[in-house]
């Protein structure tokens, strides 16, 4: 597909981000571009006029970029989306992941990635970054595959520590005693290959919330 005949939208809530952006796409051959500053009107848009290909930023006020992917993919729309951020963390990896994006970028890679990653997702292709793909396959993948050999009530009770509930307040929950609870903990905690400390699973389940509410 030529750059004049992709059809974009681009949404940053940094007003010299997105006019550098798109000028820079103009620059580059790309003529057919609408610039929005928020999620809201970025929806609005995509439900309008179903751009071929949106790059959107995770962070923006009244709705997240990925907020944006999740109704759009509800109403079956065809545009397809590329996340460009700042954002490293494994959950956002991990999200992105989940909602199935065709492209995720990082805002200091060099113009010319995501003029080859706009090429690719409007060809039906997709198109990651090299960070992406190191944090996917170095971390996001190695706690799934461990999450995997959890049995049914051990996600159940993950799910609840990862909700901030307690031992007691799990085993009400459950109508199961506290030992079997500590008992359940104690196989998660070594399935997981985690440190017996006493706060080890705690401090797990925060940091890998997303993985763990998706199960």
């Amino acid at each position: 597909m030529q750059r004049t005949d992709i059809h974009l939208l681009i949404a940053d809530d940094h007003p010299l981000l997105l006019d550098g952006l798109k000028n820079a796409l103009q620059a580059q051959g790309y003529s057919h571009i609408v610039a929005v500053e928020n999620g809201a009107l970025a929806l609005d848009y995509v439900q309008e006029e179903q751009p071929d290909v949106a790059v959107l930023d995770i962070e923006m006020p009244l709705l997240t970029g990925f907020e944006v992917i999740k109704k759009c993919q509800e109403l079956n729309i065809k545009t397809r989306f590329i996340v460009l951020t700042s954002h490293k963390e494994k959950g956002f990896i991990l999200k992105a992941k989940k909602l199935n994006i065709a492209g995720y970028l990082i805002k200091d890679e060099p113009f010319m990635e995501i003029d080859k990653c706009i090429q690719a997702v409007a060809a039906g292709n997709t198109y990651f970054s090299a960070t992406f793909d190191a944090i996917l396959e170095g971390q996001v993948n190695p706690e799934l595959q461990k999450v995997k050999f959890l049995s049914p009530s051990e996600r159940t009770i993950l799910r609840l520590i990862a909700k901030g509930n307690s031992s007691k307040e799990i085993a009400d929950l459950l109508t199961i005693s506290i030992r079997t609870v500590q008992k359940h903990r104690a196989n998660i905690i070594a399935k997981l290959e985690l440190p017996t400390g006493l706060d080890s699973l705690s401090i797990w389940t925060q940091e890998h919330q997303e993985l763990i509410l998706s199960l």
